[in-house]
């Protein structure tokens, strides 16, 4: 006669819909769990007859052993600024850290999945939205989580202000005293190129300068969404074929500009005389390109979530800290008029 399975705690928390967490909170008599997730649970353990280790047990009366960090790319100068911030803060928190990558394409999609194994104490996320479906994975769990550079009004959050910053950006060059400005965008649409598009465009309305469709380029890669050297690249050459660029391009973001800067270069052309260049970010290696960027203060930004996801852990504080962090302009060479 063969034996029987025995059933575990994590078909419990497949069944009811929860993390492993929520479970053995739910073991422990915790009171940090609805009184419908309760409820879940305990027709799971019910239908199941899942009779509890006290291992199982013990999951929920230690402190979160597991930081996930969900990221659409660990790869990328931007998150990886962000990344080095969460690191240095962690240390005291005595946490182990697993980087989820969601992929640039669909970011979402991929947190839903991973929020689908429950295999996490507590959870950063980076640039991604919150969908409905996310929302009810997180609420399910009860686990602390903090975003950063997106916004829901359930969470602690840091919020970068992409609009600012676009809009920072046409009013420098403006100016500055260029009269026809285009911009490099990813080939992909995401919030944050959406953003800073319409602050860029804003201003120059603003100043009642001309917007040009014809200077408002993509480049072709999407790796990474479309943020990469490769696109920028490809941008310039386009307005290579056009026969005709803008006095000074605004590109979404500094590795967008790196890429231009060398098609530029290769074309003939001198920065800023004959063309003016910016990006966004201020990553380390654009201070030695001399070029203007704009802040978002990636390293700091990480440093503060982590440090409000430390608050939240020590003291179970359900205070919700949600914060929108303002850009920097930092005008360097590369825009400079010429007199």
């Amino acid at each position: 006669m063969s034996r029987q399975k025995k059933i575990t705690i994590y078909q419990v928390a497949q069944q009811a819909g929860v993390a492993i967490s929520t479970v053995s909170r739910v073991l422990n008599n915790s009171p940090n769990v609805s009184q419908a997730t309760k409820d879940k649970v305990n027709e799971a353990i019910k239908n199941l007859n899942f009779r509890p280790q006290v291992s199982a047990r013990n999951l929920a009366s230690r402190k979160p052993q597991m930081l996930a960090i969900a990221v659409p790319s660990f790869t990328t100068p931007y998150y990886t600024e962000v990344l080095k911030g969460v690191k240095d803060e962690i240390d005291d928190l005595d946490l182990d850290i697993v980087i989820y990558n969601t992929g640039s394409k669909n970011p979402e999609e991929g947190v839903e999945n991973f929020f689908n194994r429950g295999t996490a104490d507590t959870i950063i996320t980076i640039s991604i939205d919150i969908t409905d479906t996310v929302h009810e994975q997180l609420q399910s769990s009860e686990i602390p989580i903090v975003l950063i550079g997106s916004s829901h009004p359930m969470y602690n959050y840091f919020e970068l202000n992409n609009r600012k910053g676009g809009f920072m950006a046409g009013e420098h060059v403006v100016k500055q005293g260029f009269k026809s400005m285009g911009m490099i965008l990813p080939a992909l649409k995401t919030k944050a190129s959406f953003l800073r598009h319409q602050g860029f465009v804003d201003a120059l309305r603003e100043f009642k300068m001309p917007v040009e469709d014809k200077f408002f380029i993509r480049g072709e890669s999407t790796k990474h969404a479309g943020f990469t050297e490769e696109a920028g690249f490809e941008a310039i050459y386009e307005f290579d074929k056009m026969g005709e660029f803008p006095e000074v391009i605004f590109c979404a973001n500094d590795t967008l500009a790196i890429g231009a800067y060398h098609a530029i270069s290769k074309l003939g052309l001198s920065i800023p005389d004959d063309i003016a260049l910016m990006g966004y970010d201020n990553i380390k290696f654009t201070k030695y390109l001399d070029l203007t960027t704009v802040d978002q203060k990636m390293y700091s930004v990480g440093v503060e979530a982590t440090k409000r996801l430390a608050q939240i852990i020590r003291s179970d504080d359900s205070h919700k800290v949600q914060k929108t962090i303002d850009p920097v302009l930092i005008p360097r060479g590369s825009t400079k008029r010429n007199s």
